[in-house]
């Protein structure tokens, strides 16, 4: 699908706020509230809008602590990597998995409370699947967190 400006803008401004009115957005970028619905539909169709959330304050919900795990692991096999997709999948406390190049093998982004929340994900984790290595790195400050994409 091609997306023109005026879609871009749409996908701006919902990024920034989904629950704004259909009228303030075609306010924004001169359509009709008709006109921005059915955009918004074409987008969502084509997938470009996978979902609208709401995003949480996770210090407010004691989840305070953001670690990343560097994962290693001797293991390449396609079970293996179910086995893991799987565990990663499982823990709602693991909000990102990736598969990396270089020296890593996966990093994972997870939230938790504390150091103590954190060792009881490792120690699931690990009974889940095997590891060669996991260490893990707690962020100090979060400098910028954002989930708006760059159009």
């Amino acid at each position: 699908m091609t997306i023109d400006d005026t879609d871009r803008k749409i996908l701006a401004l919902l990024q920034c706020d989904c629950s704004q009115a259909l009228d303030a957005i075609g306010e924004q970028v001169n359509l009709s509230r008709n006109a921005v619905w059915r955009r918004i539909r074409i987008l969502e169709d084509a997938g470009l809008i996978r979902a609208r959330v709401a995003l949480l304050d996770a210090d407010k919900l004691g989840l305070g602590l953001t670690v990343f795990l560097m994962v290693r692991t001797s293991d390449h096999r396609p079970d293996w990597l179910e086995r893991f997709a799987r565990a990663t999948r499982d823990m709602p406390e693991i909000l990102g998995a990736y598969r990396m190049t270089g020296d890593l093998d996966y990093l994972i982004r997870a939230r938790v409370n504390d150091v103590k929340s954190y060792d009881a994900l490792y120690q699931r984790l690990t009974r889940k699947v095997d590891l060669a290595d996991v260490s893990a790195s707690f962020v100090m400050e979060e400098l910028k967190d954002t989930t708006a994409l760059p159009l």
